[in-house]
């Protein structure tokens, strides 16, 4: 069994955060350390800790988080100019915390993916 995590207690609303969208799948909120304008991490609501562990009975609300994620670039004015959906996995991928979860930055040119 997977060790809860700090976006476990987001979703339970058992501790503050700025909550932009919730349902039965997924939730989304802003990222305390914004990198961008928009920067909100959208995350299944069950604990997965890596792209690693995902299964095929995870594949509906992973697929969702996509369908959530246009929507809210719509909703924040930054689906027309572009926006990124950034996935780390594991220590070298640079997560940081062990539940899956996409990172939508935007609101300005983001520059390259990777610096050399």
């Amino acid at each position: 069994m997977a060790e809860e995590t700090i976006f476990s207690k987001i979703i339970r609303k058992e501790i503050p955060a700025k909550i932009v969208y919730q349902d039965e799948l997924v939730t989304a909120f802003h990222d305390i350390s914004p990198q961008a304008p928009t920067h909100i991490l959208i995350i299944p609501n069950k604990l997965i800790p890596t792209v690693n562990d995902v299964t095929e009975q995870d594949e509906q609300a992973l697929g969702h988080l996509f369908v959530v994620a246009a929507k809210i670039a719509k909703e924040k004015g930054i689906a027309e100019d572009g926006y990124r959906l950034i996935v780390n996995c594991n220590r070298h991928g640079g997560q940081e915390v062990f539940h899956i979860h996409m990172h939508l930055v935007g609101g300005q040119p983001l520059g390259p993916m990777l610096a050399k």
